[in-house]
């Protein structure tokens, strides 16, 4: 499989980045809910991930901190 890249955080076209979530553990709480999930909502429950770790990261750079605390969640 070819080497997936990024462009500026975002994957491009046709690519993906890793998983961020464990999918199981998704699919399990999602199973108890009496529901099914599809490999697409893993994806976009890891790009959500993706997104609030790049907030997280920006408002703690922002503050003057190289930590990520809870509020800049």
């Amino acid at each position: 499989m070819p080497k997936k890249t990024m462009k500026k955080g975002i994957p491009t076209k046709g690519r993906s980045r890793d998983t961020l979530i464990v999918a199981s553990k998704v699919k399990a709480y999602i199973k108890t809910k009496k529901m099914n999930t599809s490999a697409e909502a893993i994806n976009m429950l890891s790009d959500q991930v993706y997104m609030m770790i790049d907030n997280a990261t920006n408002r703690s750079r922002a503050n003057g901190r190289k930590t990520i605390k809870g509020q800049d969640i």
